[in-house]
């Protein structure tokens, strides 16, 4: 074998070798976040409402939204289900519309 040749074998072969010696720098520690304090407030759809809407949100950063009329509700929901993916099922739509409307609508 040509002494370039025979180098660079012996480079890779090292190089490949340390790839496997080397200690992983991904760090494995883990966070546990508290407990939710915060819960809808009791009325029919709560429920659904905590099913669905608590994948993504608080329910103290749902109350903090303004009040909203029955199409705003229904647009936000949809956009939840159709823009960012939330698995909201059709038929709870108004379920959850009708609980937001109860607990923070402007008639």
């Amino acid at each position: 074998m040509k002494p370039i040749l025979k180098n660079l074998s012996l480079a890779l072969a090292a190089l490949g070798l340390s790839a496997c010696v080397t200690p992983s720098v991904a760090d494995k520690s883990s966070v546990t976040l508290p407990p939710e304090t915060a819960h809808f407030k009791p009325g029919s759809g709560s429920d659904v409402a905590t099913t669905y809407c608590t994948i993504c949100h608080s329910p103290d950063y749902i109350y903090m939204q303004p009040a909203q009329d029955r199409a705003g509700w229904t647009g936000a929901v949809n956009k939840m289900r159709k823009v960012f993916g939330a698995p909201i099922p059709e038929e709870q739509v108004k379920v959850i519309v009708d609980y937001l409307m109860a607990q923070n609508g402007k008639q």
